[in-house]
């Protein structure tokens, strides 16, 4: 059993529409965290894909789903990306990675760019279905 995880924007977005998307490891490893994070910084993005028309517009998007906690972005945060390769450029992966990495809880993704970030924090990733 994972104590905490925190989980990328695409798994909450799968969670809330298209459940079926969620391999049975992913399932597994979300019902048994003690504590499921999502950050404001998945919010934030679920916003501007809203926006662009990449989503639906879907006010409960912008909320952390009942009985998980909602991660907001500390100072100790932004330090930790500044300390981040510059694996690749998105500034919501790399917030996601340094937050998984301060708070040293897991990250579960399934974004195969995310992952070049093992070495600087704990990520989980099941394959593709």
């Amino acid at each position: 059993m994972t104590a905490a995880l925190l989980i990328d924007t695409h798994i909450l977005l799968w969670m809330r529409r298209a459940p079926h998307r969620l391999t049975a490891g992913e399932q597994r490893t979300i019902d048994a965290a003690r504590t499921v994070f999502v950050s404001i910084v998945s919010l934030w993005e679920c916003a501007i894909l809203m926006v662009l028309g990449r989503i639906g517009t879907d006010e409960q998007l912008l909320d952390a789903p009942g009985g998980y906690d909602l991660l907001s972005i500390t100072a100790d945060h932004c330090k930790a990306v500044a300390t981040l390769p510059l694996h690749h450029r998105d500034p919501f992966d790399r917030m996601l990675v340094a937050q998984a990495r301060s708070e040293h809880v897991p990250l579960l993704t399934r974004d195969r760019a995310v992952t070049a970030y093992g070495d600087h924090a704990a990520i989980l990733r099941f394959p593709d279905p």
